[in-house]
């Protein structure tokens, strides 16, 4: 009984801060602005079909970037000791204790047409680069603010495997290659999975990144969403429509993910 009572002020956060949102969401992408039940909401989303398509496609673009580069990370990370794995722990995290806008603002003074990047190609003699206010900036802010969310999950599991597995294969005659491939990756599944789950989520929704790297001139959903709810084409049950529509896709990639992991894991334990 006393264990039920501490867990009303969590239903009630629940209820206030995640229940009642998406409900408001719902409300409002089946109904007109004068509380009339329509589909319309969803039928006027067909003019948006490329906004769709760029923000997953670059959310798509961003996950794949951040496991090729976040795995070997943590891998080589995991191989390290202890003392070198707490270090370089906190240089991963340490990016993330700073403001996620000061970050981007960052990015921006180096991408710029005249930023560090530029001059420094001015200084080496080599031709400058347009980036700013492209796909690739975009991207490029993607992949600095959530690559920590693909690193992390995939260490906390390549660490905790057991060492006398790799003996066990290199025992039997694997060789370095073969240990990962058979045993290290398959593994490791898991944590890559939810990485690309913590990442594209995000990433398929963002807004102050294109903002502020794509200079409004890369429209992706999280944009679209808030130039409804709060900028001059305000329609709050077309955003409402849309926030829906995206939700959905999410939850129905989460479930794919997740099935997929949990065949890897009955896979790797057979």
């Amino acid at each position: 009984m006393k264990s039920r009572l501490f867990t009303i002020p969590y239903i009630v956060w629940m209820g206030i801060f995640v229940v009642a949102p998406i409900l408001f969401v719902v409300f409002y992408a089946f109904t007109t602005a004068d509380g009339s039940l329509t589909l319309q909401n969803f039928a006027a989303m067909g003019r948006f079909t490329t906004v769709f398509i760029r923000s997953f496609w670059l959310a798509f673009i961003s996950t794949i970037i951040c496991i090729l580069i976040g795995y070997p990370i943590a891998y080589i990370l995991s191989r390290e000791g202890l003392r070198m794995q707490r270090l370089m722990i906190m240089l991963i995290v340490l990016p993330m204790w700073m403001n996620f806008l000061l970050r981007t603002y960052a990015w921006m003074s180096i991408l710029e047409n005249t930023g560090l990047l530029n001059r420094f190609l001015t200084f080496l003699g080599l031709p400058t680069l347009s980036i700013i206010n492209t796909p690739t900036a975009v991207v490029i802010g993607m992949v600095y603010n959530f690559l920590p969310f693909m690193i992390l999950p995939v260490y906390s599991v390549i660490v905790k495997i057991d060492r006398s597995l790799y003996e066990a294969a290199q025992d039997l005659g694997a060789n370095t290659i073969s240990v990962f491939q058979k045993v290290v990756f398959p593994m490791s599944l898991p944590g890559v999975l939810s990485g690309v789950m913590m990442v594209f989520v995000p990433a398929v929704s963002t807004f102050v990144i294109t903002q502020l790297l794509g200079g409004g001139m890369v429209m992706m959903l999280g944009d679209l969403i808030e130039m409804q709810f709060l900028g001059t084409a305000y329609n709050p049950q077309l955003g409402s429509a849309i926030a829906l529509v995206m939700m959905l896709i999410v939850i129905l990639f989460m479930y794919v993910m997740n099935r997929f992991g949990a065949g890897e894991e009955k896979a790797v334990g057979a």
